[in-house]
C-alpha cells in the first residue's frame, strides 16, 4: 500500500502499465463509444449543458450507429481524442472521462505499453513515442 496525494492509504494496482507514462495510444481509436451518462459526466465538468457537450465534443458515427468523441490532428497517431492534450501527452479530462476509457484496457496489461517499454529500452529514450503511422 502507498500513500495518496491527500495521505490516504490507497491500494497498489495490479496492473502491469502505467497510463501516465503513455502518449496516448488508446486515445488514438478511431471511434471511442460514449453514452449518455458520459456526455453528462462532461457537460458537468464544463459546467455546460448536456446538448452543448454533445455537440461540443462527439459525434455520431453512421457507420456503427453510435455517439463517439470527436478528434483532433495528432503529429504521432494522425488523429487522436478531442480531449487529449497533444503538447503534455495527457487526457485532459480524467477524472470525468468515458465509462469505455474508465474500463481500458480491462485486463492487468497493455500491449502498446509493453511495446512502448520495449521500444523506449532499444532506443535509450524514456519519452520515445512509437507511431502507428509513416511520417
Amino acid at each position: 500500500m502507498s500513500k495518496t496525494s491527500s495521505g490516504k492509504t490507497a491500494k497498489k494496482s495490479a496492473n502491469q502499465y502505467d497510463c501516465s507514462k503513455c502518449p496516448g495510444y488508446c486515445c488514438s481509436y478511431p471511434l471511442i463509444e460514449v453514452g449518455k451518462r458520459d456526455i453528462a459526466r462532461l457537460a458537468r465538468r464544463f459546467e455546460i449543458t448536456y446538448a452543448q457537450a454533445e455537440s461540443s465534443y462527439t459525434r455520431f458515427d453512421r457507420t456503427e450507429k453510435v455517439r463517439s468523441l470527436k478528434q483532433q490532428d495528432d503529429k504521432h497517431y494522425g488523429r487522436i481524442c478531442k480531449l487529449f492534450d497533444t503538447k503534455k501527452r495527457q487526457c485532459t479530462v480524467y477524472e470525468s472521462r468515458p465509462a469505455v476509457c474508465r474500463e481500458y484496457p480491462d485486463a492487468k496489461r497493455c500491449g502498446y505499453y509493453e511495446f512502448l517499454e520495449f521500444e523506449r529500452e532499444q532506443q535509450g529514450d524514456d519519452k520515445f513515442i512509437a507511431t502507428t503511422q509513416n511520417n
